[in-house]
């Protein structure tokens, strides 16, 4: 025998319903037009993105003239030297940027998560200013500081083509990876580090038996991320280049003069597939670190 309350009772109506089933029913015209406003403008968005794949496809000799479905574009990636020489150096340079920008921005993250003082809001000013520096500046001024380094100082490294992409690609991705780091620590407590001291542990021993494996799901995002940024660093590219060090990018610029081929959307694609995956492995990684969709959205973006 079921039991009405009496706001049950106030709620339902002659004809049995209730109040709430007609929200469920019956939606208000703003509802539905901003639903429909929030498709249109991912539309907007993505449109671009499914035109470029569906132009991968594409067995035409231009990427703008369809001839027909097929994976030739995709078998030339296995044919063209030229191809294969930019999209080699692109996955080494953001593999490299990827270490460094790791390895840098991991010990600062640490730092300013574990060592709070005033100095922190300076190095996370320093830090700002590094991720809202237009690329062009920062190209503009590398170009004249890898020629000082790598000639007048004598330090050849600096005139390899790999070494400069990957520092150049490094200076935005430490920045990241620094954020990233800094909110998974904030959010951690630090009593087993504590704990760790008060057992004699030294401070080498703390930091890579605790503090480490505390801050791996984020260390390991931000290489995921560096690596993705990495990949596309066009700006930077194009004034560190040395010959025989042409970037994807880069590439894809030159041979926009000649006409866009499928096979440069055969790339894009493959590109955006590994940057999904990235995304993919770095949400995941988070998710069984025991983190909520929040706490997710947050760490992947710094907050």
């Amino acid at each position: 025998m079921s039991v009405t309350t009496k706001t049950e009772t106030i709620l339902r109506r002659v004809d049995g319903s209730t109040v709430g089933s007609d929200r469920r029913r019956y939606r208000s015209w703003s509802d539905i037009a901003l639903n429909v406003w929030g498709i249109l403008v991912l539309l907007f968005l993505f449109a671009p993105i499914i035109v470029i794949i569906i132009h991968s496809f594409n067995t035409g000799r231009l990427l703008v003239s369809w001839q027909g479905f097929g994976f030739d574009a995709f078998l030339t990636i296995l044919e063209k030297p030229a191809v294969q020489n930019a999209v080699r150096v692109s996955l080494i340079t953001a593999a490299l940027s990827a270490v460094i920008a790791t390895a840098l921005g991991t010990l600062a993250g640490i730092a300013m998560a574990r060592y709070p003082g005033k100095w922190v809001w300076w190095f996370l000013g320093l830090l700002l200013f590094v991720s809202v520096t237009p690329e062009i500046v920062d190209a503009v001024a590398l170009l004249p500081w890898f020629v000082m380094l790598g000639q007048d100082a004598g330090m050849l490294i600096f005139n390899d083509g790999i070494v400069r992409l990957a520092v150049g690609a490094s200076l935005f991705s430490t920045a990241v990876v620094a954020y990233l780091v800094r909110a998974r620590l904030v959010g951690q407590d630090a009593n087993l580090e504590e704990a760790s001291g008060d057992l004699y542990a030294t401070t080498f021993a703390t930091f890579r038996r605790v503090t480490l494996p505390l801050a791996m799901p984020a260390v390991l995002a931000g290489f995921l991320l560096a690596f993705t940024l990495g990949l596309d660093n066009t700006i930077i590219a194009a004034f560190v280049q040395v010959s025989g060090s042409t970037p994807w990018p880069v590439y894809v610029l030159s041979a926009v003069r000649s006409g866009l081929r499928p096979e440069i959307a055969a790339v894009s694609t493959v590109m955006l597939v590994l940057t999904l995956i990235a995304l993919a492995v770095v949400a995941l990684v988070l998710k069984r670190a025991g983190d909520s969709a929040t706490d997710i959205a947050r760490t992947m973006t710094g907050g």
